[in-house]
């Protein structure tokens, strides 16, 4: 399950229109490197429903359409998403469950191998 904050939400339709992409999906997707070993991608996605790849996970949060591939999908199992701004700007904030080790960026994170 992904869950994004009502925050997380508000930025991501505030994206969705200044991108003029209105019925976009959010698109999550974990990449090898980054100070920890994996790190987070965030996207618009315009595929439509009957396009989406065969691994797709599709999720809904606040309003939200979310994608997932599946192999992303294993690092992030219950992932919580916020979003906040201070005085060094605004940002995705991430909260994984799995995650046992994670940069100061907050953007990078490590699980245990199992």
């Amino acid at each position: 399950m992904i869950t994004l904050s009502e925050t997380a939400a508000q930025e991501v339709k505030r994206l969705q229109l200044s991108r003029q992409k209105p019925n976009s999906y959010l698109r999550i997707k974990v990449n090898h490197g980054g100070c920890s070993g994996l790190f987070y991608q965030l996207d618009l996605s315009e595929t439509s429903p009957e396009k989406l790849l065969s691994d797709d996970c599709e999720y809904q949060s606040k309003g939200i359409k979310i994608l997932i591939d599946e192999e992303s999908s294993i690092y992030i199992e219950d992932l919580q998403i916020d979003y906040s701004e201070d005085l060094m700007g605004g940002g995705f904030r991430f909260d994984n469950a799995k995650a046992i080790k994670n940069c100061n960026c907050g953007q990078s994170f490590s699980i245990k191998h199992t």
